[in-house]
């Protein structure tokens, strides 16, 4: 049989799903009376047997093996239930089976599947302490509203545009929310995996997937409160600076691919260069003990702010469809320099969606997003003069103004 015949490498893909998953069920296998019914090699036998099934023609032979392959589960579940109350080598045997059978139609699929049902059987202990014991139940509950809102609103949500502008997309309105309360989400649940004894740094840069303005009042007021904290507060401002260049970068990567490349230049400089200011400076705070303060135990997103921004963004969005139809790219860029003013994510999402919607090129949309970008910073510098201490601001707003020059740089060299 040839090598690269098909039939033999969903085979070799069967068999290798097989003691993969059945490798990590014999370490949970026990000994004695008591262990469980299945290890590598009735795993590796199941995975076969729904290759062969499917091999044979597939059909109904492979769901009578199916139903018997439930019916051992069943057989098996009985004998262990006293002492092993749980389904999860029942499932995942069945699950093993047609993962053999799928193999023998889209091997890569397979394949994939398999490592990634290994992976959540390896990681029991991990998700069971991160779901028990560090998340709480509002965050769980967070965490289903999340879900819901990605996998059910936003399926169900019109993808057309509904103003005479053709400006507002219910759809990518919505995305957008979505996104903001991943990215919240993830930050935050970063925050409380990490814990205090990592400093000031990380905590402002997963912070300000939040807000960075906000995230810079924060360390300011840590800075003058403690004198102590102020190389942490300040490293955790700048790179806050960071988490804004990659919410940037992944809000256009929804909206506009084209957008992002002509961004490419700028938010790669801007990223380098806050990073870099932002590790030499938080190479002295990672000296402070103590440094930083993980978050309590509560929401792990706001879901009015998201529908606020998501608001805004749709305010944004017509705004600058009519002040663009009136007073052509001029228009634009007023409009995002004042919404830059505010959030610089809302200026670059509605130049993006512009694009988008043929309103504007991608060429002519980066010098409005540098714009907003540009006011952004000056909301930063304000705050960091009005909240942090003297020292605080010295050192914060030339982080905040390399990271502006250089992104400046870059659209110049590279337009």
């Amino acid at each position: 049989m040839d090598a690269q015949d098909p039939h033999l490498i969903g085979l070799a893909a069967a068999l290798g799903i097989g003691m993969l998953i059945g490798m990590e069920r014999e370490r949970r296998k026990g000994e004695g009376p008591g262990r469980a019914a299945a290890g590598l090699r009735s795993f590796s036998l199941a995975a076969l047997l729904g290759a062969l099934a499917m091999l044979l023609g597939g059909g109904l032979l492979l769901a009578v093996l199916a139903a018997a392959m439930a019916l051992f589960g069943v057989a098996s579940y009985r004998r262990t239930q006293n002492t092993d109350p749980g389904l999860t080598t029942e499932i995942a045997l069945l699950i093993t089976f047609l993962l053999g059978a799928l193999a023998m139609r889209q091997t890569a699929l397979a394949t994939g599947l398999g490592v990634i049902v290994a992976i959540a059987l390896a990681a029991r202990s991990q998700v069971h302490r991160f779901v028990v014991n560090t998340l709480s139940a509002q965050e769980v509950h967070d965490g289903l509203l999340l879900a819901a809102a990605a996998l059910v609103v936003l399926p169900l949500t019109p993808d057309r545009t509904i103003d005479p502008f053709d400006a507002i997309n219910p759809r990518l309105l919505w995305t957008l929310a979505v996104v903001m309360m991943a990215l919240t989400a993830s930050g935050h649940i970063a925050r409380r995996l990490v814990g205090p004894t990592r400093g000031l740094a990380f905590a402002g840069l997963v912070s300000g997937f939040v807000s960075s303005t906000a995230t810079i009042a924060a360390m300011g007021e840590q800075a003058r409160r403690d004198a102590t904290l102020r190389p942490g507060a300040v490293a955790g401002a700048v790179m806050s600076l960071v988490a804004t260049v990659l919410q940037l970068a992944v809000l256009l990567a929804v909206l506009s691919t084209e957008v992002l490349l002509e961004m490419a230049a700028p938010l790669l400089a801007a990223g380098i260069v806050s990073a870099a200011y932002g590790l030499i400076v938080a190479h002295h705070s990672l000296r402070v003990a103590g440094c930083g303060t993980a978050p309590p135990a509560g929401r792990a997103f706001n879901p009015w702010q998201a529908l606020l921004f998501a608001l805004t963004m749709g305010g944004i969005l017509f705004l600058s469809a009519v002040m663009t139809h009136a007073f052509g790219t001029v228009g634009l860029g007023i409009t995002a320099a004042l919404a830059g003013f505010a959030d610089a994510h809302s200026a670059a999402a509605g130049v993006a969606n512009l694009q988008t919607s043929g309103h504007i090129d991608a060429r002519h949309a980066a010098l409005p997003i540098l714009i907003g970008f540009s006011t952004n910073a000056l909301s930063k510098t304000v705050v960091a003069l009005s909240v942090g201490d003297r020292p605080y601001a010295a050192r914060v707003v030339p982080g905040v103004a390399l990271s502006v020059l250089a992104a400046w740089l870059a659209w110049w060299l590279f337009h």
